[in-house]
């Protein structure tokens, strides 16, 4: 399955964003951000009789927004998270997705509006303790999300040069490969690994490591992709190409790849989905 997301459509409802695209013939959505919508269950259950629907770590937006992060060592914020977690779980299983995925978590707590930007620099919490309790938070989620038929899976994290600078040093979980591993393999079946291509791409960049590299160490057991491009040094969600850096390096067969292609028409979009269609199968 091949999703668009609708995470490029921050100021509308996603049944707004659903209805722009499904004008191409789009069918398949991975639902991220977007506007609060306070009828979002019943919504989904309407469009999942016509669409495949997905769920994807800030979603539904909640009516107070603030930084998901199952890493925090701020109570109020992980007591939100662990909640959001719990209802796009639930809410997956209602309408029979089958999966949850969330970023991996940080070790700062951003503030909205630096989310995607520059974050200036706070103080850092200790990596061990805030990935030890991410694992611990994220297993206790997955024991939930097995009982509703959802599988989970955590996303690398982006990790631009701006941010490294102004830090002096990673403030973010699951950017390596070491770390990923570390993490994927302390927690249990039913959490995958979802790789971002361009996440990937701007943090080996930032760290000075082979991007190829970890896309091949993770070929055999990654659960799912997010594509789209950029220059290496932000994610900026640029388009696909048929050149484009990643294809010769990803598992062809896996059941979840999605498009999180930004400021797109959707003839544009839909011309980007056939090429994903032509380089995946």
């Amino acid at each position: 399955m091949i999703y668009v997301s609708t995470g490029g459509y921050k100021d509308i409802s996603f049944i707004d964003a659903i209805q722009i695209l499904s004008k191409e013939n789009i069918n398949a959505f991975e639902l991220s951000g977007g506007l609060y919508n306070k009828t979002t269950l019943e919504d989904l259950i309407s469009l999942s009789s016509n669409y495949s629907l997905a769920l994807h770590n800030y979603f539904p937006p909640a009516k107070d927004p603030f930084v998901f992060n199952l890493g925090t060592l701020n109570e109020s914020i992980a007591s939100k998270s662990i909640e959001h977690a719990k209802i796009a779980i639930e809410h997956a299983s209602i309408i029979k997705s089958g999966y949850y995925s969330f970023h991996a978590g940080y070790l700062i707590d951003p503030m909205v509006d630096e989310l995607g930007n520059k974050i200036s620099k706070r103080f850092i919490n200790d990596r061990n303790q805030s990935k030890s309790i991410f694992i611990e938070r994220v297993n206790k989620l997955s024991e939930f999300a097995k009982s509703k038929n959802v599988k989970l899976m955590i996303e690398n994290n982006v990790l631009s040069s701006k941010n490294f600078q102004e830090f002096q040093e990673n403030p973010l979980l699951m950017v390596d490969s070491k770390e990923t591993n570390e993490i994927i393999n302390s927690t249990d079946e039913n959490v995958g690994l979802l790789i971002d291509v361009a996440h990937l791409k701007v943090s080996a960049n930032t760290l000075n490591f082979s991007a190829e590299d970890y896309l091949e160490e993770f070929r055999d057991s990654v659960c799912a992709y997010h594509l789209s491009d950029n220059d290496g040094l932000e994610d900026t969600n640029n388009i696909l190409l048929d050149s484009s850096w990643f294809w010769n390096h990803i598992n062809t067969s896996l059941n979840y790849y999605s498009l999180e292609l930004y400021n797109l028409e959707p003839a544009a979009m839909k011309q980007q989905l056939e090429l994903a269609e032509k380089k995946i199968y």
